[in-house]
């Protein structure tokens, strides 16, 4: 991970040795069917690989928009630090549910309990 998710994730009090690298991660996403991107921006930005152009060209990004799924968390479409916009937002493979993360997870928890009847 970037080394501020590190410091964030040490913070939050994940411990370290669940914690895998991007490299680790980019493998798996083409047989990943879903994958739920909460709060990211540009660490997710395909424009970091697909336009050489791109004022982030080059910045290692995990590779969300390879799994069958994305569905990204966020309190708005607006652009990250990067001040870039995210293509990923717009590619069909790509649901937004957009509010509150924690109020949104909460909720999606909650569905996925009445779901499955837990």
């Amino acid at each position: 991970m970037p080394g501020q998710l590190n410091v964030l994730l040490a913070e939050a009090g994940v411990p370290y040795d669940i914690v895998q690298e991007m490299d680790e991660l980019n493998d798996d996403f083409p047989d990943t069917d879903v994958t739920l991107v909460i709060g990211a921006n540009d660490t997710v930005n395909s424009a970091a690989e697909d336009d050489p152009n791109s004022i982030i060209a080059g910045m290692p990004v995990l590779r969300v928009w390879k799994s069958g799924q994305t569905i990204v968390m966020k309190r708005s479409l607006g652009v990250g630090y990067a001040a870039v916009d995210n293509p990923v937002f717009f590619k069909e493979n790509t649901a937004m549910y957009l509010g509150d993360a924690k109020k949104q997870c909460e909720a999606l928890l909650e569905g996925l309990k009445k779901h499955y009847n837990e």
